[in-house]
């Protein structure tokens, strides 16, 4: 399987934390391609995908933050309604959970971006491969990104 990998940054709650990451990184030359941001009272978790994960997990490693790496899927849907619909029918058939996801736009017409961290990447890929949903590679997933 080609991975993508998911860079998970734990950051207090407060004024500026979010823009240190985002600084470290810029100063490196390090390009964000996605994003999302979740938050609780006190703590949030920012999750990144980026081409140079591991230089920006070191980046940001020393800079005191607390990072994690993860797999996930980027899949493409269809822009309609039932769409995504399909690709979680066919997760949940597998006996697959999903543990969160996030969509992007992408400039492919009429399709969506989803990635998805499912309980097992590994098996989740397989099966949605077999189901014909358009699992990208991190290979495709960045070479689309810069188009």
């Amino acid at each position: 399987m080609n991975n993508i990998r998911q860079l998970s940054v734990f950051l207090e709650n407060r004024p500026g934390h979010l823009g240190q990451v985002c600084r470290a990184l810029a100063g490196a030359g390090i390009n964000i391609v996605t994003m999302t941001l979740a938050d609780t009272t006190e703590f949030g978790i920012i999750r990144l995908i980026i081409r140079e994960w591991r230089e920006a997990k070191d980046i940001l490693e020393r800079a005191g933050f607390t990072v994690k790496a993860t797999d996930v899927l980027a899949i493409e849907v269809a822009d309609e309604p039932g769409g995504l619909e399909a690709v979680l029918r066919t997760a949940a058939g597998a006996g697959l959970s999903v543990e969160y996801m996030y969509a992007f736009a992408r400039g492919t017409g009429n399709k969506a971006m989803i990635v998805i961290c499912f309980d097992d990447p590994a098996a989740a890929a397989a099966a949605l491969r077999t189901a014909g949903a358009g699992v990208i590679s991190a290979e495709e997933f960045y070479s689309e990104k810069q188009k």
